[in-house]
């Protein structure tokens, strides 16, 4: 691989290393710290000049500071002459905010795709976004992945049957589909309304899940109030198990109380965003391997079209 350079974030140090490992080489050295007042600092500590220069970030929680570090290490990358700068995002925050639901809102998902351009990126890549509209967003290179393939096949591992994927909203009924067809299982949506921000309450369950074993997917879970309300809406129509399938476990709020309480067996989620407290149900898949790889292909100048694996 060559001129490549790889270098990462305080997001998700665990994460790089593996990529690194995967890459066979070595993660490159950069200075991150925080001056007094709080503002950021980054200064590469080898030359990047010439190179193609890789960045892994993801931009969870805090939100801000993994964002704003992203965007000076963009910064300190390109006046430092490297050749192209690619980010590679395994988790996009600020994707909710894809359209205004209400007047007067932002679209915050528009703004950090322009932003990551101004800065001086050449190109993106992310993993599951929440919406496939905000691939519009940007005008830069940008290539999604998808974690389906790492999640399926854990769960398939298991040789579990009489299986029925549950979307927890409507509105992820397209991906839940595509994983009941790969897990060869049956298809159930749960019918919820949002009555604020953060808040779900189920109304109604399409679908058949008695005596099944339900797995509920989505792309994220937050608060985990809408996962753990589906696992409740499931069980008490007669489900046999309840699983959790989710690529990114942002784990925001109340979450992880939720889950520990909740009637889930196997929550398997994603290392796109590191796991704060450790918790006997949540099962973690690397995604080390497939980011690793589109580094691989970009670099050489190859088709990521193996790794675009999405279940449709």
């Amino acid at each position: 691989m060559k001129k490549l350079a790889f270098f990462a974030g305080n997001s998700n140090p665990e994460l790089a290393k593996e990529m690194a490992e995967h890459l066979k080489i070595k993660l490159g050295k950069i200075e991150l710290k925080k001056f007094a007042d709080g503002e950021t600092y980054a200064n590469y500590l080898e030359s990047v000049r010439g190179k193609e220069v890789y960045l892994l970030q993801s931009t969870c929680d805090p939100v801000n500071d993994n964002l704003m570090e992203l965007l000076i290490m963009i910064d300190a990358a390109k006046r430092a002459a490297a050749e192209k700068i690619t980010c590679i995002i395994p988790y996009f925050g600020y994707a909710k905010q894809d359209r205004k639901a209400n007047d007067r809102e932002p679209i915050t998902a528009k703004l950090v795709a322009k932003l990551l351009d101004a800065a001086g990126a050449d190109a993106v890549i992310i993993m599951d976004l929440h919406s496939d509209q905000v691939q519009g967003f940007f005008d830069i290179n940008a290539d999604f992945l998808y974690a389906s393939g790492s999640l399926v096949k854990h769960f398939l591992k298991k040789g579990l049957k009489n299986l029925v994927v549950v979307s927890p909203d409507v509105g992820s009924s397209r991906r839940a589909r595509a994983f009941a067809k790969r897990l060869g299982a049956s298809l159930a949506i749960v019918d919820k309304r949002r009555p604020r921000p953060n808040v779900s309450e189920v109304m109604h369950l399409i679908g058949e899940v008695e005596g099944k074993i339900a797995i509920i997917v989505d792309d994220e879970i937050n608060t985990a109030g809408t996962i753990c309300n589906a696992a409740d809406a499931v069980m008490e129509r007669g489900a046999k198990e309840v699983y959790a399938m989710a690529s990114h476990a942002v784990f925001a709020g109340s979450a992880i109380e939720r889950l520990k309480a909740s009637k889930f067996k196997e929550i398997i989620v994603t290392n796109s965003i590191p796991q704060k407290e450790k918790i006997s149900k949540v099962k973690v898949v690397s995604v080390a391997s497939l980011l690793a790889e589109a580094i691989k292909c970009c670099n050489e100048n190859k088709s990521l079209s193996k790794l675009l694996n999405p279940v449709k």
